[in-house]
């Protein structure tokens, strides 16, 4: 099914029915939705934007947000969204990567490009111009080969890419969902994570607008008053990260929030500690589902069963019409239970990297989507991460690539080298730490690398600490040994 056509198929089933709330418009009906959503596409239509465009919005979490992408979906164009932490650099950045004929904003900012035109909220609530819209297609599976989300990530080169994701990857992806967590028209989910990234958008509006149900969103995540949204909006689920778990489970113990409304939470991003899971399911009385999976797989490849055998320390069992498997370095697939690098396959494996034909042929190989994760597959096909291939750190679901902050170490004037590892942190998970040696003759205090930084990285890219060192570790091949610089910081802690 093209989602596309998801918010007019709602409206004419129910149209009073409740869709999406936040705190900025209230509850917004089926029909209500589906209103605004025709008024955004008309704007839309009148700066140009037809099927092929693509639509980047840059917005905080609010009902807005998930209006503009059925907008653009309604006019056959694309969506990115993009991190309202990033830099002017940063979003510039993607806006001219992605190629966005428009980027809606709250304001208007002289750091965006001169070649992208910006529409602000209160533009797109005056009178809808009267542009034509394309006529929904009767047959619901048409379109489903066109690009719905180009979601951007951080690479290890690093440059974000743009990883594209058709409607026939959305298709999949809910379906699954709904099936997985056995959703109807009575579920309500409660929209904590970022809706810049694909597990906002898919796990907690897609599959729920999909199941029938409604989303609420709330804003910024405050651990203080978190549980007073949930005993507000009554939501039947909600997906976080293990950050978010640690600090609700720190809460005083006095806090004893009424949970009876929810059947289930589900926790992705980052492995989750089963110590945590079992401390979070005893202390709010609620059944926590952990996942893995990734962008470029449209969010979720496995998933412990909501119903049946839950292994914590596992990641789950793989997703309907998703196959998960183990495979060593010469490609070939892992039987014995060993472990070897993570490989998925199925319909919802992207189209490949933005523009990036290269890196989208060392990423999909004969068919199989390589995770750059090492796991293995236990006695029941359980999926267990070991580790990651890839350098990336986690900081309360946030990835983090150390390329992209060592790209922009080097352009201090003082740094010769950089290195940026992973520290563990009982809240965030893990936070960087980055390591410098400088030129000759160069004086540099650790205290000024954040403030060079600032301005060019969000503020969840700078790192927990800078520690000057008189070289950064080579191995015998002369690459920078980042093995010994997570040892030297393990060793720090003991």
């Amino acid at each position: 099914m093209n989602l596309s056509r998801l918010p007019a198929v709602r409206r004419e089933q129910d149209p009073d029915a409740p869709a999406v709330t936040d705190d900025v418009s209230g509850q917004l009906s089926n029909a209500a939705f589906d209103d605004l959503i025709e008024g955004y596409a008309r704007h839309f239509a009148d700066r140009g934007v037809g099927r092929g465009d693509v639509v980047a919005v840059r917005l905080a979490n609010r009902a807005e947000l998930v209006v503009v992408m059925f907008a653009a979906w309604r006019l056959g164009a694309a969506i990115t969204p993009v991190n309202p932490a990033l830099t002017g650099v940063e979003t510039s950045y993607q806006l001219v990567d992605s190629r966005a004929k428009i980027v809606v904003v709250e304001a208007r900012s002289a750091e965006l490009p001169g070649t992208v035109t910006a529409l602000t909220l209160q533009e797109l609530a005056g009178p809808a111009p009267d542009a034509g819209l394309p006529v929904l297609p009767a047959d619901p599976g048409s379109g489903l080969d066109d690009l719905a989300l180009v979601i951007y990530t951080s690479g290890t080169t690093g440059r974000p890419k743009g990883v594209e994701l058709l409607h026939r990857n959305i298709d999949a992806m809910t379906a699954a969902m709904v099936d997985g967590m056995k959703l109807t028209e009575a579920d309500h989910s409660l929209l904590v994570l970022p809706l810049f990234h694909v597990n906002g958008i898919v796990i907690s509006i897609l599959s729920p607008l999909r199941a029938g149900g409604q989303a609420t969103i709330v804003g910024r995540f405050s651990a203080k008053e978190f549980f007073a949204a949930v005993e507000k909006a009554r939501p039947t689920f909600f997906s976080g990260v293990p950050a978010i778990y640690a600090m609700l489970a720190n809460l005083p113990p006095e806090v004893r929030p009424d949970t009876s409304s929810l059947r289930f939470v589900v926790c992705g991003a980052a492995p989750m500690p089963p110590q945590l899971i079992g401390l979070v399911e005893r202390r709010f009385g609620v059944r926590l589902i952990e996942g893995y999976g990734l962008s470029e797989a449209t969010c979720a490849s496995t998933t412990n069963p909501l119903d049946g055998v839950r292994k914590p320390g596992t990641v789950g069992l793989p997703l309907a019409d998703q196959t998960v498997a183990i495979m060593d370095e010469d490609g070939r697939l892992v039987t014995d239970g060993s472990a070897g690098e993570v490989v998925v396959s199925g319909p919802t494996v992207m189209r490949g990297y933005l523009n990036r034909p290269e890196e989208t042929a060392r990423t999909i190989r004969d068919g199989w989507l390589h995770t750059g994760d090492v796991g293995r597959l236990d006695e029941d096909g359980y999926l267990v991460l070991v580790d990651r291939v890839k350098d990336m750190i986690i900081r309360g679901g946030e990835n983090i690539y150390p390329k992209e902050i060592e790209t922009v170490l080097h352009d201090h004037p003082a740094v010769l080298e950089a290195a940026v590892v992973g520290r563990s942190d009982q809240v965030m998970g893990e936070v960087p730490v980055a390591f410098v040696s400088l030129r000759d003759g160069a004086e540099l205090s650790p205290a000024e690398i954040p403030e060079f930084l600032g301005s060019r990285l969000a503020a969840y890219k700078i790192p927990a600490d800078v520690v000057v060192v008189p070289e950064v570790p080579k191995n015998s091949v002369g690459k920078i040994d980042k093995p010994a610089l997570r040892r030297r910081l393990l060793a720090s802690v003991r």
